[in-house]
């Protein structure tokens, strides 16, 4: 077990990239935390069914055709398969679980 008391000292931004920081990884799940900058997006992509859960900030998330406002608070749940992305409209944390993140298209 390994325990988080505190995403804030976790998360990581960075001006080049989104800063992604890996939680877990086990052949079953994977589970991140993202940090995005004002602008910075996740294109879009195909992946394993996820759980995106917004911890603060503001953007767009991109499943398939639609697009969907995201704040703190906010979850999206994604199947198998779908497109999806992430863009930030302020600065944009979340974390992301991924099911199975061999499934599709190799681990993420």
């Amino acid at each position: 077990m390994t325990v988080w008391r505190d995403w804030r000292r976790t998360v990581t931004f960075s001006k080049q990239a989104p800063g992604v920081t890996l939680l877990h990884e086990s052949p079953e799940l994977k589970v991140v935390l993202v940090g995005l900058d004002v602008g910075q997006a996740l294109p879009v992509h195909p992946g394993p069914a996820g759980l995106f859960h917004f911890l603060d900030g503001e953007g767009v998330m991109v499943v398939g055709p639609e697009e969907v406002a995201v704040a703190a608070g906010v979850t999206v749940v994604v199947p198998t398969g779908a497109l999806r992305g992430v863009r930030a409209t302020s600065r944009l944390v979340f974390l992301g679980s991924l099911g199975d993140p061999a499934s599709e298209n190799g681990p993420h």
